[in-house]
């Protein structure tokens, strides 16, 4: 029995031991694959950086443009005296005969200029439908509001893009 023993502890002994593990190509190509997808993510997260900043812009303007929008429709009996305003331009502010088309003015104007927006302008347009709402009473004296706001978006790649949010509107007055 015990010559059995040895004969089997021999056959063990002499057995090709299997290889585990990983080589170093292996290794090397996995490292390789690795480094791709995180360049690829690291590119991913900057584009989707840049496109929220876009998207927070957008929401912005968008909001200052209902407010000044909000405020005409509110002081609609003198609308024509928000025509022509340019935030970017001091002598386009309603007379000083309009008290509430001017202070619109000058809070629209504080708001834009504290948006954090590079070279943002806002822009109001005011024009009568009809020419002579006495003679053509359908049009009811209807008017078309305009509001633009433009500003310098800087994009990916720190490339400066010129940016525009418009509404227009028909405004009656009551």
């Amino acid at each position: 029995m015990t010559m059995n023993r040895r004969r089997g502890s021999e056959k063990a002994w002499h057995q090709p031991t299997q290889q585990a593990g990983f080589t170093l190509i292996e290794g090397m190509i996995a490292a390789a694959i690795l480094a791709v997808g995180l360049l690829a993510l690291a590119g991913m997260q900057g584009i989707a950086l840049s496109k929220n900043v876009d998207a927070s812009e957008l929401a912005q303007a968008t909001i200052l443009n209902a407010d000044i929008m909000e405020r005409i429709k509110f002081n609609r009996g003198r609308a024509l005296a928000y025509n022509n305003i340019d935030t970017g331009n001091a002598v386009t502010q309603p007379l000083g005969t309009q008290p509430m088309a001017r202070g619109d003015y000058a809070q629209w104007q504080a708001v834009l200029n504290n948006s954090r927006m590079a070279n943002v302008r806002g822009l109001v347009l005011v024009t009568r439908l009809d020419p002579d709402p006495v003679l053509n009473p359908i049009t009811l004296n209807q008017f078309l509001v305009q509001v633009r706001i433009n500003w310098t978006a800087t994009g990916t790649g720190g490339v400066a893009r010129n940016r525009t949010v418009m509404f227009a509107s028909v405004l009656a007055p009551e």
